[in-house]
């Protein structure tokens, strides 16, 4: 049998070896859980950048259905001011020509005061351009 002090110096000289063994390997699984941890980061970088892209195209593809739908109700309501401003139009072109043709028929009625008025009417304008 062997006695204790046999054995002590193979128990003092293993756990030497197991420090030093145990001191390397965790060095290196420090190294790889330090590179795991760096290569989920930069995973979840390369995911939230993905994501980020898709985000920016989502936004500008409602940006540019926003402009359509923008231009669309611009020129709608450009063809409506068109028609309102051309009805104007028309209906001052229907005023003069009604007016005109009273101003037609008064001096048709009344020749003699219509050119008392037109001569009233240059006298007071070459009174006011002087």
């Amino acid at each position: 049998m062997a006695d204790t002090t046999d054995m002590a110096p193979s128990r003092t000289s293993s756990p030497a070896k197991k420090t030093a063994a145990n001191g390397s390997r965790s060095r290196s699984s420090r190294a790889r859980a330090s590179r795991s941890r760096d290569d989920a980061l930069e995973t979840q970088v390369a995911r939230l950048q993905t994501d980020l892209k898709n985000i920016a195209t989502t936004i500008a593809g409602m940006a540019d259905d926003k402009v359509s739908e923008a231009r669309g109700v611009a020129k709608s309501e450009v063809k409506n001011l068109v028609k309102q401003g051309q009805d104007a139009v028309d209906g001052i072109q229907d005023e003069f020509g009604h007016m005109e043709k009273q101003i037609k028929d008064t001096i048709r009625e009344k020749p003699l005061t219509a050119v008392a008025g037109a001569i009233a009417l240059g006298f007071v304008l070459a009174l006011i351009t002087r």
